[in-house]
């Protein structure tokens, strides 16, 4: 894509060990941004009572716990996120369509098309700590990463999710081929001069705001920090200059 485009919004990931720390970087950065992410090892360690108090704080939770089993399954965990006010949740797409229909259903329960308050639903495809190497060792298919997430991107669209969790570098091909309301979520993103950590397919705030993407997940960038509301704002400051 070329010349103006959207600034997407920035999630924080709480990727920290336990709800103080969390709590505490919540309050620090209440205001520049509004969504913050919990992800597994946060839940495992909090539960549900985080949420609670995060979205008391007036923030919104993107609960990232990568939902994969059967539908029955899946649709009682969506059930449940919905419950406690997550505004935007995970599930994976290689649970099938089946299974991301059932997670679509739930959401309709419950939800009018319309409401503001409705949860998104976003279908994980290919982690960006994942590589070509990676993807041989579990299928002899020769597609190449992109190929593969352009395949899950279309039965997330077929399944009725709102959209997808991909690496910047195939965030431009899915934005041609799914418009402009398909919501892109990317995650490995990594200012200039930062290390990559264990992620292989990263990009900087601006090349992934360029490409398309709504929503930047940034995480160690931000909670290791000295000072994570001065890395928040050079993000901010990135991606509007």
């Amino acid at each position: 894509m070329s010349g103006k485009w959207n600034i997407p919004e920035v999630i924080v990931a709480l990727d920290v060990e336990e709800g103080n720390e969390a709590l505490k970087l919540v309050r620090e950065l209440k205001g520049k941004v509004d969504y913050f992410k919990i992800g597994s090892r946060l839940f495992t360690a909090e539960g549900p009572a985080l949420i609670e108090k995060i979205n008391s704080l007036g923030c919104s939770v993107f609960l990232d716990l990568k939902f994969h089993d059967i539908p029955a399954t899946v649709a009682g965990s969506v059930r449940a996120a919905c419950s406690h006010g997550v505004r935007m949740m995970t599930l994976h797409t290689t649970g099938g369509v089946e299974m991301m229909k059932a997670a679509v259903r739930e959401v309709e329960k419950k939800f009018d098309k319309f409401s503001a308050k409705r949860p998104l639903l976003v279908g994980v495809t290919v982690l960006t700590s994942i590589s070509r190497e990676d993807l041989e060792i579990i299928s002899t298919a020769q597609d190449e990463i992109s190929d593969i997430v352009l395949k899950l991107a279309a039965k997330a669209k077929e399944a009725g999710l709102d959209g997808i969790v991909s690496s910047a570098l195939e965030t431009e091909r899915i934005r041609k081929e799914f418009g402009k309301d398909f919501v892109i979520v990317t995650p490995g993103i990594r200012p200039s001069g930062y290390s990559t950590d264990d992620q292989k397919r990263v990009a900087t705030p601006k090349s992934a705001a360029k490409a398309g993407s709504n929503f930047l997940v940034i995480g160690r960038p931000v909670y290791r920090a000295s000072s994570p509301a001065l890395a928040v704002d050079g993000i901010l400051r990135e991606l509007k200059e």
